[in-house]
């Protein structure tokens, strides 16, 4: 994702830090002043970051590999830096080194003049011998140890890269420049709120759903059937299969990770009955004994619009996510224990073949 590098520090807009990442899974575990890695960012600086001026960002060169032993990258450390030692090195380098793959670079430095190159090279940080990408989901665990919910550590970390996920797409599709460190600590503090007794992680999201292929797989489902008696909207009626299928996955995942019990979605489900039983009840007080079947449907059809306008039952108080309410509703029609049509329970009692 490069904004002005491979990785930068902003503060209202304008970059402080800069950093140029190099990533080496085999070959030589040694940095020196000769190496390709170090001109390659040293070009890439002295292309984009005015490298003349002393107030400009600071330059970080974070490597997997470890600087060598007296070189003058080992003395652009932060923690053992001898600034007299590192602007004279890389000057001798670039006039003697003969190496085809660095010379443009070297060239370019050596053109700068020698007060520009000692501003340049008083930026540079180099953070050497650091973390492969196979050990970063460690580190992010350390880092994040003060913010670990105790049993739930790892859904907590899921969600958290979850998030950072879609920050990272939203920056390579240009819907954002770049992440706030007050926004990323208000992400984490509330991924961290949903593990509490009052709020659960939503795990699935509706963009994460395939709408089709999910809509597919329970045409003959009976919270379906009871919907297509009552003539719901096409589009509604999808949207309901999404909900269904949410909260079901969603329940599992819970079940699963201990973060809710059973006597606490049975508390939810009883709720719900109950609300629809007197909303049932008026509905049926609403018919005549000779009601036509497109009477029926419409009855029935503006019972479960009402009820799924309603959002008020939640399984904890934090939680507000309408899809789980909306699905829980399908979850039960799709065991018979509510329905919409007015003579849904004697649908349900005959053979399937013989059903509307």
């Amino acid at each position: 994702m490069e904004l002005y590098d491979d990785v930068s520090w902003e503060e209202h807009g304008t970059p402080t830090e800069l950093l140029q990442l190099k990533h080496h899974r085999k070959g030589s575990r040694l940095l020196t002043d000769r190496s390709p890695d170090v001109w390659d960012t040293l070009k890439v600086w002295m292309d984009t970051a005015a490298p003349e001026d002393p107030a400009g960002p600071t330059l970080v060169l974070v490597s997997t590999q470890t600087a060598k032993s007296g070189s003058a990258i080992a003395a652009l450390r932060p923690q053992s830096r001898d600034q007299a030692w590192a602007l004279e090195v890389p000057e001798s380098v670039a006039l003697d080194s003969q190496s085809d793959a660095t010379g443009r670079a070297r060239q370019q430095f050596l053109a700068l003049g020698s007060l520009d190159r000692q501003t340049f090279l008083s930026k540079i940080r180099v953070v050497d011998d650091s973390d492969h990408i196979q050990d970063i989901p460690a580190a992010v665990r350390r880092a994040l140890s003060w913010a670990l919910p105790p049993g739930h550590e790892d859904a907590f970390l899921a969600q958290v890269w979850h998030w950072w996920d879609g920050q990272a797409l939203a920056m390579l599709r240009r819907l954002q420049d770049g992440v706030e460190v007050g926004a990323a600590k208000a992400a984490i503090a509330r991924i961290r709120d949903r593990f509490t007794q009052a709020d659960l992680p939503t795990y699935l999201e509706r963009a994460d759903v395939d709408t089709s292929a999910v809509t597919a797989e329970h045409t003959d489902a009976l919270f379906v059937q009871q919907m297509q008696w009552v003539a719901y909207p096409p589009r509604n009626l999808q949207g309901a299969v999404v909900d269904f299928y949410r909260a079901t996955t969603q329940t599992i995942r819970w079940l699963d990770e201990c973060l809710i019990g059973p006597e606490e979605l049975n508390r939810v489900q009883e709720e719900l009955v109950d609300e629809w039983d007197r909303a049932f009840e008026w509905m049926a007080l609403g018919l005549a004994p000779n009601a036509d079947e497109a009477t029926k449907q419409a009855a029935g059809r503006q019972l479960l619009r009402d009820l799924t306008e309603r959002a008020a039952r939640t399984v904890r108080p934090r939680y507000s996510d309408a899809f789980f309410t909306r699905g829980q509703r399908h979850i039960l029609a799709d065991c018979g224990q509510v329905g919409w049509h007015i003579d849904y329970a004697d649908r349900i009692q005959a053979p399937r073949e013989e059903r509307p």
